[in-house]
């Protein structure tokens, strides 16, 4: 059995998180809207067409903040093909995912459903095709009262008060050479700067993300940002980043080592934006939105896997199917996003229905949960306050993760990673949640804690998620194979907490103080 070690103690935090940290992703991609969140005709839809049995498995995974329509989709939207009686919206050709998009669900319909679903819309803008104005437009016809063209438009929609949206995302990827309007860091700054003026003169409330080079892989990493931001750095609150875990190599132990690399990622990020605020001696701090962030590499790479030829109308693409191995390294994801609280403040688990989802429907028939969706509900569920900033002291390895990006064969070192990867959350009246993942596939770990300044602790919960196949997987058939468990054997003396972690193993242990 190996042994960690930790220390942790109230005082010590890195920040409160933000409630935008839980957020999630709605694309026009494959089934994610029809036959997802949206299907009329259900047995379970209401009047409007929405899902309820997806609704309440949203509401029970716990996102906060939900992107949408895109994803590359959006580079080459028209938002006013979306608005207006369904009966009269065009049917267009997506070159985004070669397939039909109907239009019968669009920015109203969005924000319906963002009610029902008690959670924040975020939008993205088209700054691949479009610009600007059309943007603008937009924000006018969504956050204006009333007594102008788009305002009223909205209203004539059946629409009356505005949707006052908060988040917006000046385009997505746009570094990307597959994404529609696809654009070169010197080309995509002036337009990402003039679409913000003119977004923000509509509305000076609002919040925009810049994009920032969408992986760290990519080879304009790090040049893209210091053009962008250099462009952009007065004008947005935010910049983007995304990242997609993989294994195709089949080497469990790099995939675990893998949130080691988004933590790095994001911490690049941090520099590159702090950088650009220290060329003009600003002490203004851009904050992150990883607005894209999952497991992602089975249906990735084979083009039958992304497109289904004919331009079908909502076809099966992109339909990951989740294992318990996967859990566990999405799982350290969300690790990583807590512990950086202080400037990731929001984040979008990329995306929320059947295309790479936590969620998975028959169309016409149940709605189940993904091995994925755990992870993110505890996560959702106990994770708001405040991080602490805790010392582990656990046994590492070392490995070599591949990441490829196009033709290219990139490998990643990754030193000292430790089996133990933790997180520590105090929330309010006194407790702690810990979240903490065995990345060992062999050995149990026996975690040794100093709990400091917390008073009298106490186990409320404590839930495990593994299982001995690693390739185990949730179907329609047999839904609940991998779901939490107790974990046993969690015992408090005085300020020391001890827990036994299986191998291989998620963790949640949520302390209440006396």
């Amino acid at each position: 059995m190996r042994k960690a070690r930790v220390m942790m103690d109230r005082d010590f935090a890195i920040a409160h998180t933000d409630p935008r940290l839980f957020g999630a992703f709605v694309e026009h991609l494959g089934r994610c809207v029809y036959g997802g969140i949206y299907e009329p005709g259900h047995p379970t839809a209401d009047d409007r067409g929405f899902r309820g049995d997806v609704l309440a498995l949203v509401k029970e995974l716990g996102p906060t903040i939900i992107r949408y329509p895109g994803g590359n989709f959006v580079s080459g939207y028209n938002w006013e093909d979306g608005v207006g009686p369904a009966e009269k919206r065009p049917v267009r050709l997506d070159l985004a995912w070669f397939s039909t998009e109907p239009n019968s669900f669009g920015t109203n319909e969005f924000m319906d459903w963002c009610k029902a679903a008690d959670v924040e819309p975020m939008l993205a803008v088209n700054l691949g095709t479009r610009g600007g104005e059309a943007a603008a437009n937009l924000v006018e016809y969504c956050n204006h009262p009333g007594g102008s063209a788009w305002s009223d438009l909205r209203r004539s929609h059946g629409w009356e008060k505005p949707h006052g949206v908060r988040f917006w995302c000046l385009g997505n990827e746009m570094d990307g050479p597959w994404q529609i309007g696809h654009k070169s860091a010197a080309a995509y700054g002036p337009v990402a700067l003039e679409a913000a003026k003119m977004m923000r003169w509509v509305d000076p409330k609002i919040e925009l993300a810049v994009c920032g080079s969408c992986g760290r892989s990519m080879p304009t990493f790090g040049t893209w940002e210091d053009t962008v931001l250099d462009q952009t750095f007065d004008h947005v609150d935010y910049v983007s980043l995304h990242t997609y875990l993989n294994n195709y190599r089949r080497d469990s132990a790099a995939f675990l080592a893998s949130p080691d690399l988004m933590d790095r990622f994001i911490d690049e990020v941090v520099a590159l934006a702090d950088a650009a605020a220290a060329r003009r001696r600003s002490d203004k701090r851009l904050m992150l939105n990883f607005d894209e962030w999952n497991v992602w590499y089975r249906t990735r790479r084979n083009r039958a896997d992304r497109v289904k030829e004919g331009w079908p109308v909502a076809p099966p693409i992109l339909e990951e199917i989740y294992t318990m191995e996967d859990a566990l390294v999405f799982g350290g994801a969300c690790i990583s996003l807590l512990n950086h609280a202080d400037r990731v403040k929001a984040a979008c688990l990329a995306q929320l229905v059947n295309a790479i989802a936590p969620i998975m429907t028959e169309t016409g028939g149940a709605a189940w949960r993904q091995t994925i969706f755990f992870p993110f509900a505890h996560m959702s569920r106990f994770g708001r306050g405040k991080v602490l900033r805790i010392q582990v002291e656990s046994d590492a390895y070392d490995t070599t993760y591949y990441d490829p990006r196009g033709p290219l064969e990139l490998t990643f070192p990754i030193a000292n990673v430790p089996y133990l990867k933790m997180a520590a959350v105090a929330g309010e009246a006194g407790t702690v949640s810990l979240f903490m993942l065995n990345r060992d596939l062999n050995q149990e770990i026996e975690v040794s804690i100093d709990a400091r300044n917390f008073g009298r602790l106490a186990v409320a919960d404590a839930f495990q998620l593994r299982h001995d196949d690693l390739q185990a997987t949730n179907t329609r058939d047999a839904p609940a194979r991998v779901k939490p468990q107790p974990l046993q054997g969690v015992s408090i003396v005085g300020a020391q907490l001890r827990a036994v972690l299986a191998p291989a193993s998620w963790n949640v242990v949520h302390l209440s103080a006396g």
